[in-house]
């Protein structure tokens, strides 16, 4: 078995004291000073993320909007460049293979961002289903460099370093920039609930920028945060996890993801067909906020029961929360169970805990 790979940033990590995990095939940070203090970072100040295992993907040429329109379930054609949208690519049942964010870099010109542990599959996917277009495929993941900044002050720390104008940048937009004098695709999209930017570096520029942005937040609370408590800010904001809330078994329908399914497109494109009939049939289980005032957290695969003790579900995530106080969870549950205020349980070990299905997302920040 190969030894995990390692970003540009790794040996910065370990100078951080970051405990190391390994992750999709690459070895990347699990958590820095401690899960519940960079998670309050990035709610209260800001917080500094290695992302660069996630895949990109290049799409180019006279028909590859056309191409990425039969791919995926987004209407490529529709995004400006400049602009980005969140998508999926689903298969011929319309099961969800990854979610995706597709940048528009130009009218001839994509970048697709996928999933780190499904990299591999939307690439062939890609190139397979474009095949027939006049558009050329190159999996670019080597030429990045991935850094997220998130939080209340990202544009504070952010705006010295840079002299694009933050606040022209609009949400799921992506522009050529320079960031503390290197060149990087300067995107604000986010997987925290918070604001907040993502720098697309060389690998070689990656640490010069990750400093730069080190020494700018010093003053605004910044601090490196690791995958945990990515996990718990997504969770509260509501955010699908794939291999939790996305899966090849499921429709984006059944995570009431629906609104990306763009059935209106002019072309027929992978998934059509058992995506409109998903569209026109409610689905048996959807899915749910948990919440309960127990100390125990509803986890990933624990059954939820109805107040009768029979399942009638299965959280698909679930943690406590430090930005709430108490846990908090996610699952899918029959549509019957599914309406706000329902009393539910989850078997946490063994033991009926008291939850209650609320709205999602958990956690709203302030606009």
């Amino acid at each position: 078995m190969s030894s995990p790979r390692r970003t540009p940033l790794h040996h910065v990590h370990e100078a951080l004291g970051a405990t190391l995990t390994e992750f999709a095939g690459w070895q990347m940070p699990l958590r820095y000073s401690g899960d519940i203090a960079e998670h309050n970072a990035v709610r209260t100040a800001a917080g500094l993320f290695d992302l660069t295992h996630m895949g990109e993907i290049r799409i180019s040429g006279p028909e590859a909007a056309a191409a990425l329109d039969h791919a995926l379930v987004a209407n490529a054609t529709a995004i400006t460049p400049g602009r980005a949208r969140y998508t999926m690519i689903c298969n011929t049942a319309g099961g969800v293979l990854d979610d995706l964010i597709v940048y528009r870099l130009g009218e001839q010109e994509f970048l697709v961002v996928a999933n780190a542990a499904n990299a591999a599959v939307v690439s062939a996917e890609l190139a397979e289903r474009i095949s027939g277009f006049d558009a050329q495929h190159e999996d670019v993941s080597d030429d990045y460099a991935l850094i997220a900044i998130q939080g209340p002050n990202a544009v504070a720390i952010l705006a010295p370093l840079t002299e694009t104008d933050l606040s022209g940048v609009k949400y799921y937009a992506g522009y050529p920039a320079k960031v503390a004098g290197k060149d990087v695709l300067l995107a604000r999209t986010g997987y925290t609930g918070e604001d907040g930017f993502e720098l697309f570096t060389a690998p070689g520029d990656a640490e010069a920028v990750w400093q730069a942005l080190t020494e700018a937040g010093a003053e605004h609370g910044l601090q490196p945060a690791g995958l945990s408590c990515r996990d718990t800010l997504r969770l509260e904001a509501g955010m699908p996890l794939y291999g939790n809330e996305l899966s090849a078994d499921l429709t984006p329908f059944h995570a009431n993801l629906g609104r990306v399914v763009k059935l209106d497109k002019t072309v027929d494109f992978v998934g059509k067909e058992a995506l409109a009939a998903a569209a026109e049939k409610p689905t048996e289980r959807t899915l749910v906020g948990l919440s309960t005032d127990q100390r125990r957290a509803p986890r990933h695969g624990y059954r939820v029961l109805d107040a009768e003790g029979t399942e009638i579900g299965v959280v698909t995530s679930g943690a406590p929360s430090p930005t709430l106080g108490h846990p908090i969870g996610m699952a899918y549950v029959d549509r019957a169970h599914s309406e706000p205020g329902t009393q539910l349980q989850v078997d946490i070990r063994g033991k009926a805990v008291a939850v209650q299905v609320v709205e999602l997302p958990f956690y709203r920040r302030n606009a």
